[in-house]
């Protein structure tokens, strides 16, 4: 009796076996385009502006161009934050290994500008909002290993729905 049951469930088992397996496949697919060709990302707080809303912009970001060493000065990056590991911020790349760069140091007190010379392998990236963000006038020259990404298109809202460029708006 048990042997003659068993038959009768094989086509059952077959289909959720091959269900089973077809989602398995999407989720890899996932998985690979999310880790290596790109990803969503949601942006918070001041340190963009006016490039981003202060409430959060979902964007989408390509992995390529880091992972081929294609950026350029002026693409907005998706970098591994130095403060907190766990944590992805965005800013805008300034300079990148063997470029000089001058920044002001603190633009609401004195204004007294630096110069520093970014040393290969590394970047320097800063916030749009020059007032309100933590970035490489904070800690410095940021290694090439940590950019994630550089984002390209605004999903949301729709209103700002299109790409991001190299200019800060």
């Amino acid at each position: 009796m048990g042997l003659k049951n068993l038959k009768q469930l094989t086509p059952f088992i077959k289909e959720a076996f091959q269900q089973t397996l077809l989602v398995a496949k999407f989720l890899c697919g996932i998985h690979v385009t999310n880790s290596y060709i790109c990803t969503f990302a949601l942006t918070q707080g001041p340190s963009m502006l006016p490039t981003f809303n202060l409430t959060g912009d979902l964007v989408l970001a390509e992995r390529l161009s880091t992972r081929f060493e294609k950026m350029q000065r002026g693409d907005v990056v998706l970098v591994r934050s130095l403060e907190n590991p766990r944590k992805i911020v965005i800013k805008r790349l300034m300079g990148m290994g063997g470029d000089t760069v001058r920044y002001v140091v603190d633009h609401a007190n004195n204004g007294i500008e630096h110069t520093i010379v970014v040393p290969d392998g590394h970047v320097w990236i800063e916030g749009d909002n020059k007032f309100n963000t933590n970035d490489s006038r904070k800690f410095g020259p940021v290694p090439c290993g940590l950019v994630q990404g550089r984002v390209f298109w605004i999903v949301w809202p729709p209103e700002d729905f299109g790409s991001v460029g190299r200019e800060v708006q």
